[in-house]
């Protein structure tokens, strides 16, 4: 006989009332019945059995899963099946379900970009109507991809924070993360026509698409890289060394071995393995099932499901108390490590869902209470991707979240080690023990490091004359491109869509059709405003240089910028998208990424790197100033300060001053912005409406619908989590 657990909460549906208990039972005696099927694990389960459990009030565990059109969740059903059986062998009764998971690969440079974030809100509503609407009292997560993750986590701590409202028990949960994808090969046949193409690029004078094309080459092979390898193809194919017959043709062949076909989340440190960061650093994950290379085993399993009922009906390691003493620990982990910028709504969201008056400007405010410094040193093209990661954890040299929590222990970073996890016990208990924790574990090709590679990491905020708030991922940019970049003037190319943006950055005549339309829209000033350009950005006289050569001698010597702006792509307008397919065309590009930085009210992928600034707020069709902004326009980059402001351009021109634009400058541009806004709410038609997220907190407030941002009241104390210095 198994002695049950009881869940002390006095309130017990499924004891007052019958029809849930004539109906659920075939649903969890189905669930293990299939589990002995697929591995023989015999139980005790009879229909009579789990009637008792259901009205004796025993844990209720919802194991959650996602849709099998996502590569995370292929081998979801195994999993299932072994949680299910060591919850019933707890005294639980385990139930199934699964939720729609779009996989933002999948959807880029499609309309399902513009629902893929609002699908994140649409997962966290989903997960409280099923945990509500069949009473579940906790969850065994198979945590998948992209944003879903932290939609679970905020689903569930704003059930935990309601329940807890209505006198309730608490809510309880653990997540285990699906394993590792690995990323696929190039056959060597493939390799060898892509070389070919590069030689002809060569030859033909094309020198930047030939040294691009090989070093394509030297990447993991995932889903961003070939889009990567399409953006080269495209450029091959505009030039005339390719067909559109063989770029189809190459195409093919690495789409079909970019996969493998156990599935996973993809290996690259995107927003997938970006939120496995952050859901392991909130403490809601067991190490048993942290970072794995293939499926949990039943013994891995077994360890995480038994801690969860450790903490069952404790309300001090409810997901809402777990999350709430661990923010600080994610923010600072997901600086570290160079999270995907994605998170920083995501972490603001789910402290909303968990019920406090949470904003970007905590996360900022806990990112520079002191140096977190950069612990992680990830390379698609060295061998050091999240797959190495979790094949160095599986063997035992390191410990995956515990080693990063230790290391920044080590360098400084102060940490909350009391705050509770899903182990039942603190992160302080959990690192008592040094057995292979320690980073230096690792002798060959260490990511996670003992040594920071420099002192400073993460994602920063910045502030502007013409916006309130943006990021860029300062993580993302090695030191000699920061300093290309920091303290220099750059010229606004300006795009109402994403669309025009992308065409835009494979035409190899862009630079000589942006110079043409500078001349056009500034006539008689331009020399001067690139001379002064040439002269602050380079800090030479320009003298020597004729007019004539001037453009074409900064593009050389990189002293040129450009900053890329697509407006029109906010929560409102557009559903936010990621715009990485422009963000790639750029990075990917080696005379773009010299000179070229891109702006929007967008979002990125987790894979982006290089100057990306994004989630702009006021977004463009909320009256924000990169609404009025134009071709032309000179922008200050300040990336150290923290700040992109407009300047005035005939200051500029003639005296080679910086003056910052005054704050009324939309006024004289309100035309414009009448026209763009109108543009916009036409677009916008294009997404159902019943999927528009109107409204809905802007990007600094994570994204939320506004009926759970009113609610979410409570004060987050940072000092009341004992930070140690």
């Amino acid at each position: 006989m198994i002695p049950l657990k009881i869940i002390e909460s006095g309130i017990n549906p499924y004891q007052n009332h019958v029809q849930g208990k004539a109906n659920e039972p075939i649903t969890v005696a189905a669930l293990l019945d299939r589990a002995y099927q697929l591995h023989g694990a015999k139980t005790d389960c009879t229909l009579a059995a789990i009637f008792d459990r259901l009205d004796q009030n025993a844990p209720r565990i919802a194991i959650i899963g996602g849709s099998s059109d996502h590569p995370a969740h292929v081998m979801d059903w195994d999993t299932v099946l072994r949680a299910a059986v060591r919850i019933w062998e707890n005294g639980g009764v385990p139930f199934y379900f699964a939720i729609p998971v779009v996989c933002d690969g999948t959807a880029q440079s499609t309309m399902g970009m513009s629902y893929s974030l609002q699908a994140r809100n649409a997962v966290a509503q989903m997960v409280v109507n099923q945990m509500e609407g069949q009473c579940y009292h906790g969850a065994f997560v198979i945590q998948g991809c992209d944003k879903t993750p932290m939609a679970i986590v905020s689903a569930l701590a704003h059930l935990d924070r309601v329940r807890q409202e209505r006198g309730e028990a608490s809510v309880f949960a653990t997540f285990a993360p699906a394993h590792v994808l690995k990323g696929g090969s190039i056959p060597e046949e493939t390799q060898a026509e892509i070389r070919e193409i590069a030689a002809h690029a060569e030859q033909m004078g094309n020198i930047e698409l030939a040294e691009d094309l090989r070093d394509g080459l030297d990447y993991i092979l995932q889903c961003s890289s070939n889009e990567m390898f399409l953006a080269f193809f495209e450029r091959a194919r505009e030039a005339g060394i390719v067909s559109a017959l063989q770029h189809k043709r190459l195409e093919k062949q690495l789409a079909i071995n970019t996969c493998d076909a156990k599935g996973g989340i993809c290996a690259f440190h995107g927003t997938g393995n970006s939120s496995r960061d952050v859901v392991a650093a909130l403490g809601l994950v067991h190490p048993s099932v942290e970072l794995l290379i293939e499926p949990p085993k039943q013994n891995q399993v077994n360890r995480s499901v038994d801690a969860l009922f450790e903490i069952a009906d404790n309300p001090k390691f409810s997901v809402g108390s777990i999350v709430a003493q661990n923010i600080a620990n994610a923010v600072r982990v997901h600086a570290a490590v160079g999270g995907s910028t994605n998170l920083m709504m995501h972490m603001v969201a789910a402290m909303k869902y968990a019920g406090y008056a949470f904003s970007l400007y905590d996360v900022e405010a806990i990112h520079h209470a002191a140096p977190i410094p950069d612990i992680y040193d990830y390379s698609l093209t060295q061998g050091r991707d999240v797959f190495a990661l979790a094949q160095q954890c599986c063997a035992g040299q390191i410990r995956g979240m515990e080693t990063v929590l230790y290391e920044l222990t080590r360098n400084g970073v102060p940490l909350d080690l009391d705050a509770p996890t899903v182990t039942s016990q603190t992160w302080r208990q959990r690192l008592s023990d040094t057995t292979n924790l320690s980073a230096d574990g690792v002798r060959e090709n260490p990511i996670i490091l003992s040594t920071p590679r420099r002192a400073i990491s993460g994602t920063d905020v910045l502030r502007s004359n013409w916006f309130e708030t943006a990021v860029v991922k300062i993580s993302g940019l090695p030191d000699d491109l920061l300093d290309k970049f920091d303290d220099k003037v750059g010229f606004v190319l300006y795009f109402e869509t994403e669309e025009e943006a992308n065409d835009a950055l494979v035409d190899n005549a862009l630079l000589e059709k942006f110079s043409d339309e500078l001349y056009r829209i500034m006539p008689g000033i331009t020399n001067n405003i690139l001379r002064k350009m040439y002269e602050y950005n380079g800090g030479e006289s320009s003298a020597a240089i004729s007019d004539e050569a001037l453009f074409d001698h900064m593009v050389k010597t990189h002293t040129l910028r450009i900053a890329v702006v697509i407006a029109g792509q906010g929560p409102e307008a557009f559903g936010m998208p990621e715009m990485a397919v422009p963000s790639f065309r750029i990075n990917y590009h080696r005379v773009w990424r010299q000179l070229v930085s891109l702006i929007t009210d967008g979002r990125y992928s987790g894979t982006n790197f290089g100057v990306s600034v994004g989630h702009v707020t006021p977004e463009a069709i909320r009256g924000g100033g990169i609404l009025y902004l134009q071709t032309g326009d000179l922008l200050h980059l300040q990336f150290r300060a923290g700040r992109i402001d407009l300047m005035q351009r005939d200051a500029f021109a003639q005296r080679g001053e910086i003056v910052v634009e005054e704050n009324n400058f939309a006024e004289t541009r309100a035309g414009i912005g009448k026209e763009r806004q109108l543009l916009l709410e036409k677009r916008a038609r294009k997404i159902a409406p019943s999927n528009r997220m109107l409204h809905h907190t802007d990007a600094s407030h994570g994204v939320i619908p506004r009926s759970v941002a009113d609610w979410a009241i409570q004060t987050y104390a940072p000092h009341s989590l004992h930070l140690e210095s």
